[in-house]
Order: structure tokens, then C-alpha cells, then sequence
């Protein structure tokens, strides 16, 4: 590595020095070199195993069914769907029309539209209301930075109409004709202004109609299911704020449902004569309220679902005859169906961890709800249920190829002890007849942060580990909302480290359960997750044999008192802001990068994006580097840049997999399972 001199970097009146601050120069020539030649150390590293990953990741892309089909969903008079053909790595987007037996139609294959690009994502798509022309948003470059075109369905043809530097936030007014799209900040990338595309128009002179001008919000644009409004949304942490306008009237005002107030979130919909909203307006687990349209004010609100506190609301769907709600208790996922005439009544599930939600649900006059349903042993399964009836029809269970047999593995629900005394829920799967003698091999995986639950669903890939004797546990720690707002309140802000002791305490539970012992106890996470994998192994490197951080948010205090970085302002209720001297102190007691020491650490396996616009490539390489020169042990430390991605990583079904095969052979190689 090129030797730099060190950066002092200075808040409070404290100095900290940085001596790897340099590596945030992206182009200069000497940060690629390094981050080639960590790529280089890694691929020669475990050259000795290279049949093996290529093995592995054959064996993976083989449990995916290579020709298939989503299901389809009904809107208006068509049908929508993708599918996948055999040997091709990404979706076609289809439809029908009146009936799955008609005839199909190619809207955009993206196989086509990603030749000549290493990566290729469509971030989103928007049908017109006539269902004739399609807008869809084409990311080259996985920066989250897209272009967006339009074409005509009736005639296959582009249209002149290409909108650049725009985000994949894309949605069309009644008249067929108006496309308001979102714009970010050039440095930032927050999603802040919304503009109005008339089709044919010039995009240089697209109208502004909205632009958020506090740096902590983003702004969004949806359609409600009705149709009948356009909702701009100016969302952060703790607070939204609505605005609404016919979207009939696309050339009008947008009109301001409720001024926001630090603090309450909310989210609204429209339902006939009224609008519904979930709110925590003296609810902390939300409840859910009606206004009328002309009455939005907090006091002409009425009570639909009362807040509870052993119940966390989460999103709703409306129907014509019903209202469908997401709840949380017990620290699983459960889906209550309510007939607006009174009558309530839940979906009924047997396995003692699972997924479910609501699926894809565009159709407001019908009975059938559409939901998804998985375990860590059920493949995803699509169904649909009659409200009225009850009468449950599976349409769809994901194809595993390869042999595999729900019935040859358990999952089980324990619970671990955090030191405060607080039972942190853990999800696991196993093959039947292991034996519980602490030589298993066994990887836990966490995330813990915004509130983003971890649930206990299936993932084909799991399977080449837990095939070769491997135990896999998710630990539903703090920071997650898995058992309501608190729960997620509790692993934020100046309670961030319950969340590492939930996971230390999770894996010393497994330890003590003799599912495994720390000579074979792996810990995987990412992004946020890899925050966590920065804090346990400086807490406690002697309970793990080796750790995959995936492209890790570790420099905390650096990246957090950047606000030209990606996400950075709008997170502070998240983090804090270091800004403050309380958050200051008490993040750099946690930040991975800042708490590296002099001692021995287990294996490491760090992973980023050059790309990365949500954490920035220079996090995993700088503390990569710094762990590099502070470890006192011989055991593995891998840095592996994807120099063609952002932080998805590769693009395509199957070539994303080959990430994931090298970090399942670093773990099986660690383990000393060979091919």
C-alpha cells in the first residue's frame, strides 16, 4: 500500500487521526490500484479452492428453476407478470389481456436493454392509465442514479421523451398523458424535488412542483389505489407529511393534508368518502383513524383500530368491502382481514417462525386477497384467500430444484438473554437428526437497525451450507421492529449497542445450547448489519471463527459528520447527530474503524461496492486496512471490491450469486468442509 500522511480530523476539541482517509479519493489512480490489488490477494488467497467456488456456485444457480414465471396479477383488464428464460440473467416484463389465455406481450426484456453493460438494474416502472404507454427507469451504474424513458405499447416504439439524472420514482396522472418523476441532489442523492412531464413535451421545461428543502426529508410521489389522488410524501425518521391532488386534474395544486410536527409519522390512503390513515398520534405501536375528505384535521379523526401495546400496526391494504392490516406480535408477522360492515378475523399459519405479507393487491372491487407466505424451510408460496369464505388457494410455490424436501429440515424459535435481562427472539434452521454436541458449524445472522425486521424466510442459497452440516440462526435483535416500536426504539440512538449485546448474547446462548462451540461459530451481516459484525468482533473477536461483513457501514463518526454523503443528514435519527457532543462521544464508542485494537480477531471476509452510494467503498477498504495493520493474529483478512457495482452488488439473477458463493466458500473453507 502506498504510505499517505495521516489526516487529523477534529470535533468537540478531540483529534482523531486518520491514517487511511486518503483511500475516500476515487480517482486517484493509487485508490484503484489498492483496491485491484486487494481483490488480487483475495482471488490468490483462496486460489487453492477456486474449483470448489466455481462448484458451489453451479450448485446454487441449480436450485433456481432457469425458465419461470411470476404470478400474475390482475389490473383493470390485464394481466402483469415477469419471467425468466433459461440461460438468461435478467426479467421479461409481460402481460395479458382479458384472460391468461390471451396472447402474451413483451413490454421491456431486459436482457435486451442490458447488452453492452456490466451492470444493469430497471429500478422501477409505471403503466399509463390506459395501460398503453410504459415509463420505466434504467440504472447502468448501481449509483441509484437512472434514466428514464417511455414507450408506446400500442406501437412497440420509444418515445422522445428521455428523462435523465432521475430516480426510479415514476408515476402517471389520469390523463394518460402527465408523468411526474422525482430528481435528487447531484452529491447527496436525496430524493428531493418532483417534477410534472407532459408526453412530447421538452424535459428542460418540466414544471417543479414540489422541491423539500429540509435536507433530513426526502420527497416521494404515489397514486392511492383509488386512483383518485396523487400523494406527494416528504418522509424522514420520525415525521412525514402529505400532500394530495386529483389525479384528474394533473395541471393543479397539490394541497396540504397535515402540517408535519417533529414526531409523528403517519401514512394515508384514500377510501371512498374518506381517508384513512395509520398514525402514532398517541399510539406507539400505531393505530389506525378515517377523516373525512374535507376534514383532515386531527380532530375530526375517528378510530378504526385502537393502538395496543403487545401489537405493533404496520401497513394496510383497502378493499372495497375490506380493510387488510399487517400486524406484529409475539414478534411474528400476522395478517388480519376486517369487513368494513364489523367482523374480524386473522389468517391462521402453523410453523413456529415464518414470513408472511400482503402481496400484490391492485384490484379494489374483489374479495380475494393475494398474500405471500414463507419459512425458513417453505419455499415462497403465493396465495390467494376468499375474505368472505376463508377458502385459501395456493397459486404458487418457488420451485427448488435439486432434490431438496421441506420435511428433511427443522426450524425452531428459542429465545436468548440480552444482560439486561430482555429475551431476544432467534430463528434456526437445521437439517433433522443433528446432534446438539457443540461441533456444528453454525452461522448467525443479524441486522438491527431502521426499524427493518429480519423474518424467518426461505433462501435456496442457504441450503449449500445447511446441506454440508452448517446450523443458520437469525438473531432478531434490537434496532429491528420484529416485537414492536419499542423493541426497534430500544436499538437506535444511545441504546445503538443493545443491539451488539443482543447478538453476543444470542451467540452465547447457542454456544451454551450446544448447537455449536466459538471454534465453529460464524457471523454474517450487511450494510447496517455489517456495523454490527465491525462492533462484536471489537467486543468479543473470541467467540467467532471467522465474519463476512458485506459491503459494512463501520466508519460511523467519519461518515455521519459528512453531510455531503449519501444519507448522512437524513439519518441522524437513526445515529445521532455527532454534531451534538453526547452523540459524538457516544458513537465513537462504538464505531468499528475508530475501535480497532491491537489484539487478535477471527477471520475476516469485507466486502464493497466502488459504486456504493449508501455505504461508501471507502469504509470496508479503510477499516480492511487498519484491521490489516492492528491484528495481532495470522487468520484470514480478505477486502473484496465489486469495481463494477454499487451496493446491491453484481446485477443479473444468477451472476449476483457468485458473491455469495465466495463468501459461503470462505465460510465452508474456515469450517474445513471441502468439496
Amino acid at each position: 500500500m502506498v504510505k499517505k500522511l495521516p489526516t487529523k480530523l477534529e470535533s468537540h476539541g478531540l483529534v482523531r487521526v486518520d491514517d487511511y482517509y486518503w483511500l475516500r479519493e476515487r480517482d486517484n489512480p493509487e485508490v484503484i490500484r489498492y483496491l485491484n490489488d486487494e481483490n488480487e490477494r483475495a482471488a490468490q488467497t483462496m486460489a487453492h479452492v477456486q474449483s470448489f467456488e466455481t462448484a458451489l456456485f453451479e450448485e446454487i444457480k441449480g436450485r433456481f428453476k432457469q425458465t419461470d414465471m411470476s404470478v400474475p396479477y390482475r389490473l383493470d383488464d390485464y394481466f402483469y407478470y415477469t419471467r425468466y428464460e433459461e440461460g438468461k440473467e435478467y426479467a421479461i416484463y409481460a402481460r395479458k389481456r382479458g384472460s391468461l389465455d390471451a396472447p402474451e406481450q413483451i413490454m421491456l426484456d431486459a436482457n435486451q436493454l442490458a447488452a453492452g453493460h456490466e451492470f444493469f438494474s430497471i429500478g422501477g416502472w409505471a403503466v399509463s392509465a390506459a395501460h398503453d404507454l410504459i415509463a420505466y427507469a434504467v440504472d447502468t451504474q448501481g449509483r441509484r442514479v437512472h434514466t428514464a424513458y417511455v414507450k408506446n405499447l400500442a406501437t412497440g416504439e420509444l418515445c422522445s421523451d428521455v428523462l435523465t439524472n432521475v430516480t426510479e420514482n415514476l408515476v402517471w396522472a389520469n390523463d394518460n398523458r402527465t408523468l411526474f418523476y422525482a430528481k435528487q441532489d447531484d452529491t447527496t442523492l436525496r430524493q428531493y424535488q418532483i417534477y410534472r412531464h407532459v408526453l412530447g413535451a421538452d424535459p428542460a421545461e418540466d414544471r417543479l412542483v414540489y422541491q423539500e428543502n429540509d435536507e433530513t426529508f426526502g420527497a416521494y410521489i404515489f397514486k392511492t389505489k383509488s386512483k383518485k389522488f396523487l400523494l406527494i410524501v416528504s418522509s424522514q425518521t420520525v415525521c412525514q407529511e402529505y400532500r394530495y391532488l386529483d389525479a384528474d386534474d394533473p395541471g393543479g395544486e397539490f394541497e396540504l393534508f397535515l402540517a408535519r410536527v417533529r414526531g409523528h409519522e403517519h401514512h394515508i390512503d384514500h377510501y371512498q368518502d374518506r381517508f384513512i390513515i395509520r398514525t402514532n398520534d398517541g399510539a406507539k405501536n400505531f393505530r389506525l383513524m378515517q377523516t373525512p375528505l374535507e376534514q383532515r384535521s386531527r380532530e375530526h379523526w375517528q378510530e378504526i383500530i385502537p393502538h395496543r401495546d403487545d401489537v405493533y400496526l404496520g401497513d394496510f391494504e383497502l378493499f372495497k368491502d375490506h380493510l387488510v392490516v399487517e400486524e406484529r406480535a409475539h414478534g411474528l408477522t400476522q395478517i388480519r382481514v376486517h369487513s368494513w360492515s364489523g367482523a374480524d378475523h386473522y389468517l391462521q399459519f402453523d410453523e413456529p417462525a415464518y414470513r408472511v405479507h400482503v402481496g400484490a393487491n391492485p384490484q379494489f372491487d374483489t374479495a380475494t386477497l393475494r398474500f405471500e407466505y414463507t419459512s425458513m424451510k417453505t419455499p415462497l408460496s403465493i396465495y390467494d384467500v376468499d375474505m368472505n369464505t376463508r377458502e385459501r388457494i395456493l397459486l404458487k410455490q418457488e420451485e427448488v430444484l435439486g432434490g431438496f424436501a421441506a420435511e428433511r429440515y427443522v426450524t425452531e424459535r428459542l429465545h436468548a438473554t440480552a444482560p439486561d435481562g430482555t429475551a431476544v427472539p432467534i430463528s434456526i434452521l437445521y437439517r433433522k437428526g443433528l446432534k446438539r454436541d457443540g461441533q456444528n458449524p453454525l452461522l448467525l445472522y443479524g441486522y438491527g437497525s431502521y426499524g427493518f425486521s429480519i423474518d424467518a424466510a426461505f433462501a435456496s442459497p442457504r441450503l449449500s451450507l445447511v446441506d454440508r452440516g452448517f446450523v443458520f440462526a437469525i438473531a432478531h435483535i434490537r434496532g429491528g421492529q420484529e416485537l414492536g416500536r419499542q423493541w426497534y426504539e430500544d436499538g437506535k440512538l444511545l441504546n445503538k449497542r443493545n443491539s451488539f449485546s443482543d447478538f453476543i448474547a444470542c451467540a452465547e446462548f447457542l454456544i451454551g445450547e450446544k448447537f455449536t462451540q466459538p471454534e465453529k461459530l460464524f457471523a454474517m451481516g450487511r450494510s447496517a448489519g455489517g456495523l454490527l459484525m465491525g462492533a462484536v468482533s471489537n467486543l468479543r473477536p473470541d467467540l467467532f471463527k471467522g465474519i463476512v461483513a458485506e459491503v459494512p457501514f463501520v466508519d460511523v463518526v467519519t461518515t455521519m459528520l459528512d453531510a455531503s454523503i449519501p444519507l448522512t443528514a437524513g439519518e441522524y435519527d437513526e445515529w445521532g447527530d455527532p454534531q451534538r457532543k453526547e452523540f459524538y462521544e457516544y458513537m465513537l464508542s462504538y464505531s468499528p474503524y475508530d475501535n480497532v485494537e491491537r489484539k487478535k480477531y477471527p477471520a475476516m471476509l469485507i466486502t464493497g461496492g466502488l459504486h456504493d452510494s449508501q455505504v461508501l467503498y471507502w469504509e470496508p477498504a479503510k477499516w480492511a486496512a487498519k484491521l490489516r495493520a492492528f491484528k495481532t493474529d495470522d487468520n484470514l483478512l480478505l477486502l473484496k471490491t465489486n469495481m463494477e457495482a454499487g451496493h446491491g452488488g453484481a446485477s443479473g439473477r444468477f451472476r449476483r450469486h457468485r458473491e455469495t458463493a465466495f463468501s459461503y466458500l470462505f465460510l465452508l473453507d474456515l469450517a474445513g468442509i471441502r468439496a
